[in-house]
């Protein structure tokens, strides 16, 4: 089975949330949450004078634009496509051909901005659980979590390495489940 990845989908300028809400309803009701997990309309909050007053409030980072966390399967592929409003996903060539999904950094970064994170550290991440890390020395290494420092954003691992249990540390966002 594939891992999940993040795609970029393009929808009609000003049917985000339309799409997201229709998409989620999709899901639910075709019982696909084993293979579309989130949707995210990208957003930062912005801070406007007008008429002498200090208004706040969320401007889409990329109009026309939403970010959908899936495994790439034909039904996914399809549901997704096919949703009213939604005009394809960005990486794909066309003639059937399916999207190149994100590349980590560039999730960690869009998602980091508004304070969410690529993986669900809460429910994915555990002590005991085998992961792979996927950036920096120790890339495509697995380890199994020791502990998590959610504050400073750390894990330790415990990975093999030239046939001996080693104890490392590692960003949370180098990781994701094995």
């Amino acid at each position: 089975m594939e891992e999940k990845q993040w795609y970029v989908v393009n929808t009609y300028s000003g049917h985000e949330n339309k799409v997201k809400d229709d998409l989620e309803m999709k899901i639910q009701s075709l019982g696909l949450e084993n293979i579309i997990f989130r949707i995210v309309i990208p957003t930062e909050t912005v801070t406007e004078v007008k008429d002498n007053k200090t208004v706040t409030k969320d401007k889409k980072m990329f109009p026309g634009y939403i970010l959908v966390e899936m495994i790439m399967t034909d039904d996914a592929w399809y549901i997704v496509r096919n949703t009213p409003g939604v005009t394809g996903f960005i990486g794909s060539s066309g003639k059937g051909a399916k999207p190149t999904p994100l590349q980590p950094q560039e999730v960690d970064k869009i998602l980091g901005s508004m304070g969410l994170n690529r993986v669900d550290y809460d429910s994915e991440l555990k002590q005991g659980i085998r992961v792979k890390i996927t950036s920096g020395p120790f890339k495509d290494m697995f380890g199994v979590i020791e502990s998590i420092d959610k504050d400073n954003h750390k894990i330790n691992l415990d990975v093999d390495l030239f046939g001996q249990s080693t104890s490392i540390e590692v960003e949370l966002s180098q990781v994701m489940p094995a």
